[in-house]
């Protein structure tokens, strides 16, 4: 195994100690109100843009907040992660930003541009097996081979406390939000925003969404226990085969609910957002517009808050999405 410290769960003070980090070295992202997606949900809706960041994710929060909490002798060791690109250009970005040498494992056949990204950053891609769990297993033999500083995308208290200040800027922004809905993966994002919304207000609902075609981490919720289940999704930031423990163990006391959707509703949803918000985003950020549509009488009238969590869709995976025909 990886040497990776013993992860505990992040409180909501780490939280607010890892807005202050953000703070000093993100600007905030935009958080808009779309009538016209109103319209079509039934709720009032508003959108945090997390496209927006400089590496196109929500994911560059919970890289900073791990690589600047390093020790000096992690930091001299290197990091390691695997990625299928957002939270690899993360750690590229946080790991130029604090000198240290940052290394990222993706599956063949990864983004190519989310790959371009964490190159242009300074970071060594690894490429290894056809999805990203074969690269996750493989990183984790070299960090134990090599003495790199393991960073698991999900698995990490600090990780996930920086994801969550996407969820403490949409409170500080709108307090009287009744819903948040956000993408699953691994679920740190949606960990983090549960730490905070309950935080803040127990009454608020978190809704995690997850593709139909990569539903370990629902799968896993579902049974309060770690699940494996197929991964054929089209969004990179959805697929996983094997659920995370740490965001787990969070999303079983906290979230909700979670919903599947289908592979169809995500290509959809990129259009919708694209029409009436004029942002990009990709598949896996489109997963909550998608999930508030399927929930449209359970959420008719509420406040909802959707988290967009990246626009790094390529070219060609737009095209192909724009030429298909609206159900």
């Amino acid at each position: 195994m990886a040497t990776q410290p013993a992860q505990t769960r992040p409180t909501f003070q780490d939280v607010l100690a890892a807005q202050r980090l953000v703070d000093r070295y993100l600007s905030r992202t935009p958080f808009h109100h779309y009538p016209g997606l109103s319209d079509l949900a039934g709720a009032e809706v508003w959108v945090k843009h997390e496209n927006c960041q400089p590496i196109g994710a929500f994911k560059v929060r919970g890289g900073l907040s791990v690589v600047a909490g390093l020790t000096d002798e992690e930091r001299g060791r290197g990091v390691i992660c695997a990625s299928t690109g957002n939270h690899g250009q993360a750690m590229a970005y946080a790991s130029r930003l604090f000198g240290v040498r940052c290394i990222v494992g993706m599956p063949e056949g990864a983004n190519p541009d989310k790959a371009a990204s964490i190159r242009a950053r300074g970071a060594e891609i690894i490429y290894h097996g056809r999805d990203f769990d074969d690269a996750r297993e493989h990183v984790d033999r070299l960090a134990a081979e090599q003495g790199y500083r393991y960073v698991h995308s999900g698995n990490e208290r600090y990780l996930i406390a920086g994801q969550a200040t996407e969820t403490l800027e949409i409170l500080e922004a709108q307090p009287d939000v009744d819903v948040i809905v956000v993408p699953v993966g691994g679920g740190s994002g949606a960990s983090g925003a549960c730490i905070v919304a309950k935080a803040i207000n127990p009454r608020i609902q978190v809704i995690g969404v997850q593709s139909e075609a990569a539903p370990a981490a629902y799968r896993s919720w579902k049974a309060r226990r770690l699940v494996d289940a197929p991964c054929e999704t089209l969004a990179e930031g959805l697929a996983t085969r094997t659920a995370f423990a740490l965001p787990q163990e969070i999303l079983w006391d906290l979230l909700d609910d979670f919903v599947l959707v289908d592979e169809a509703s995500l290509r959809r949803c990129v259009r919708l957002y694209l029409e009436k918000t004029h942002h990009l985003t990709e598949p896996a950020g489109a997963a909550p517009l998608a999930g508030a549509l399927a929930l449209r009488d359970r959420l008719a009238g509420k406040k909802v808050a959707l988290i967009m969590s990246g626009g790094n869709v390529t070219v060609s995976q737009l095209r192909a999405i724009l030429a298909e025909p609206d159900a």
